[in-house]
């Protein structure tokens, strides 16, 4: 399975590979060079997720409304904030999967109150027979342990970009 990194380097997203691995290009010290790095990741899990859903021929949307679901499916969501955007949603038969995504670099208190706010989300989903997984990864949660593993043991699934490569998410959402 391909990652999508050699598409985002032909597409020249990246415009020097040794700056982006060290950091360099994609930087970690301003909000806007942040939310790149959060655009490389949507982009990498999407890569997943439509391989995912082109293998089980299901429908799937970025950047997920409670409008474009229930224009595109007919399905009707209550969200816990009116701008709520999702990075991704998968139907599967009026099954929906909802996933959100991130990577941290570094520690700091992002990865905490990130966590805290999944670990609602998780169960305000839940609430609606809806499943929620968060995408995460980076060498930031190496100092940050105890936020993640309290979204562990209070939520369904926390994925990484091994676990996603592996196949994980065909798993769960054509065997859940």
């Amino acid at each position: 399975m391909q990652s999508g990194i050699g598409e985002i380097l032909k597409d020249k997203k990246i415009k020097n590979l040794v700056d982006y691995v060290t950091g360099v290009e994609v930087g970690l010290d301003s909000n806007a060079r942040k939310n790149r790095v959060g655009t490389l990741m949507e982009n990498l899990v999407e890569v997943f997720v439509a391989d995912t859903c082109d293998k089980l021929n299901l429908p799937y949307l970025a950047q997920a409304t409670a409008d474009k679901i229930k224009t595109a499916w007919n399905i009707d969501i209550t969200v816990d904030k009116s701008k709520r955007i999702l990075d991704f949603a998968i139907n599967n038969n009026g099954k929906l999967y909802f996933i959100e995504c991130n990577f941290y670099g570094g520690g700091g208190s992002k990865l905490k109150s990130t966590a805290t706010e999944y670990v609602e989300m998780n169960a305000y989903w839940n609430r609606q027979e809806i499943t929620f997984i968060w995408v995460t990864d980076g060498a930031g949660w190496k100092s940050t342990l105890k936020p993640l593993r309290e979204y562990f043991d209070k939520s369904d699934y926390l994925l990484n970009l091994t676990m996603l490569q592996n196949g994980i998410l065909e798993n769960i959402v054509n065997n859940e």
